[in-house]
């Protein structure tokens, strides 16, 4: 007899007990109106992943308990429907991260987490305890089982559920997003599940946490391991397949995603669901005439509308009249709230306040510095006075050098484009042109310049991008050092200049506002250098 399974991919907010409880409601109930026998939501769907610290609460595990009893209860209507929920449980002595089947308002059958991740971004072992045990349950005469996430990135639990019989896998995910993490997920699965001879079900969490993206994309592959579904990316989802003997029907696929689009729509939803799930009322953007600005306004218009966001131009004694003029051709074509505060008057109240204590000294970045510091300000003026959230416009390559101003261009909230590096926002420019053309060309074909002193250009004091990207990704992505650096064919000085940057401006990010990650290493949660430190390499 056939069994109907869907894939819940919903957008769970950490500690929402009672929205998450009715998102999962809602999709329950709305599959079981399609013909669903089972329903499967994402790892943690109850209350949201990650919960960090939250997990050290004992009433964070009590008021999880309730949520889920009380949920069961409200879905005992919808008779011989198994709904699979990812929640936190604790016996008192362990905590586990679990995943219950409710069934006709009960809870009949829970499994608990084995292995738990402790690399990049996770730290599980912080708060979960490993469990050991297997989860099967029976539905129309088919045997399903349950592993969570990590559990089948290796061999071992999922080898013990095929030996209890399970035709097919169902695993609740909170699989966060890099580039190219979809391509490693079905891998994985068809090496440590498909191998053994079972279906698998991947549901995968969808919505953006702090520095996290979860990009759903959540897919169903047969015990051969073709890909029979796949879900959206990027958004809300819910699909249903029919099984027959533990074999998944196919379902028509959706068009793979280039490389710029996933990265475009991860930085969409990053920022829509920054500002949405924390309250704020809209954004505001410091724009300058420069690319990493324009593409920072591209993207907060995509995620929020332009009628939630306000673009301000804040020209100083150094500011090109190019740049004044592409701004307003831009927030044009965008149709958002421009204003104008020139900067030049505040600059020489600031030079003249210092002129004592700067007399004989020459002119240098201090200057330089004062200029941003002024537009921070006057950014989170707008933002104190309106409630609107400041979106910091830095790229990666300047993170990692330091050519970012603390409490100037660095002042602010959520940093959009902190994981980008900036061969990448070109890039990234070019595709969001291809939807429709918001970027100014001008913008993208100038030399790219800070306009903090005359005539100034990055590449007075950096590499050309391509050599500065190039060393960062290597050194800072992939881990290497100074030697595989330079068998890569980087110049000595450039290595060491490079590479210097980016140890003594870990104060810098330290005090950076949080952005979406992106890519396998960001600064951040996977980035955990000392800031005090004598090694040289």
């Amino acid at each position: 007899m056939p069994v109907i399974v869907a894939l819940a991919q919903i957008n769970s907010i950490v500690g929402d007990l009672a929205g998450n409880s009715a998102r999962i409601d809602q999709a329950a109930r709305r599959a079981a109106s399609a013909g669903a026998d089972i329903v499967v939501t994402p790892e943690l769907s109850l209350v949201g992943y990650p919960p960090e610290d939250l997990l050290l609460r004992t009433s964070f595990y009590a008021k999880s308990q309730q949520a889920l009893q009380a949920l069961a209860a409200g879905l005992a209507d919808l008779k011989g429907l198994h709904v699979v929920v990812g929640h936190p449980l604790s016996d008192g002595e362990c905590q586990y991260n679990a995943a219950s089947v409710l069934c006709e308002g009960q809870v009949i059958a829970t499994y608990r987490k084995h292995a738990l991740p402790n690399y990049t971004v996770f730290d599980e072992k912080r708060y979960f305890d490993a469990a050991d045990d297997v989860c099967t349950f029976d539905v129309k005469g088919m045997r399903f089982a349950l592993n969570i996430c990590e559990d089948t990135w290796y061999p071992d639990m999922p080898r013990k559920a095929r030996e209890q019989g399970a035709q097919v896998l169902l695993v609740p995910n909170a699989s966060p997003y890099h580039m190219n993490k979809q391509h490693l997920r079905i891998e994985t699965m068809r090496e440590n599940v498909c191998n053994l001879g079972m279906a698998v079900v991947y549901a995968n969490l969808v919505g953006a946490q702090d520095e996290l993206v979860f990009d759903g994309a959540s897919f169903v592959l047969d015990a051969d391991g073709a890909t029979c579904a796949q879900l959206k990316s990027f958004d809300e989802d819910l699909a249903l397949l029919r099984f027959d003997d533990g074999q998944p029907e196919l379902l028509p696929l959706p068009e793979a995603l280039t490389i710029e689009a996933q990265v475009y729509a991860a930085l969409v939803l990053g920022v829509r669901d920054y500002v949405g799930k924390n309250g704020f009322p809209g954004a505001i953007i410091g724009l300058s005439g420069g690319v990493d600005s324009a593409l920072t306004l591209a993207i907060a218009v995509d995620a929020l509308g332009a009628d939630k966001v306000r673009a301000v131009m804040m020209p100083s004694p150094y500011t090109a009249e190019i740049s004044w003029i592409d701004s307003r051709d831009m927030v044009a074509r965008l149709g958002v709230r421009y204003d104008e505060i020139p900067i030049s008057d505040c600059f020489d109240a600031f030079r003249q306040s210092l002129s004592p204590l700067f007399a004989g000294l020459p002119e240098d970045t201090t200057e330089e510095n004062i200029q941003a510091r002024i537009r921070g300000t006057l950014l989170m003026a707008l933002s104190n006075k309106t409630g609107a959230i400041v979106l910091t416009t830095g790229n990666k390559s300047e993170m990692a050098t330091g050519y970012c101003t603390l409490y100037g261009d660095m002042a602010g909230g959520y940093a959009v484009i902190k994981d980008i590096l900036k061969t990448l926002v070109y890039r990234l420019c070019d595709y969001r042109n291809g939807i429709s053309d918001v970027i100014p060309r001008r913008i993208l074909t100038r030399a790219p310049s800070a306009e903090l002193r005359p005539n100034q250009v990055d590449q007075d004091s950096l590499p050309p991008y391509e050599v500065l990207d190039g060393i960062l990704k290597l050194y800072m992505e992939e881990g290497q050092g100074v030697a595989e650096l330079l068998a890569a064919g980087y110049r000595k000085d450039d290595v060491d200049r490079i590479t210097r940057l980016v140890k003594i401006n870990e104060y810098k990010r330290r005090q950076a506002p949080v952005g979406p990650r992106v890519t396998h290493r960001a600064f951040g949660r996977d980035w955990r250098y000392p800031i005090t430190s004598k090694f040289k390499e």
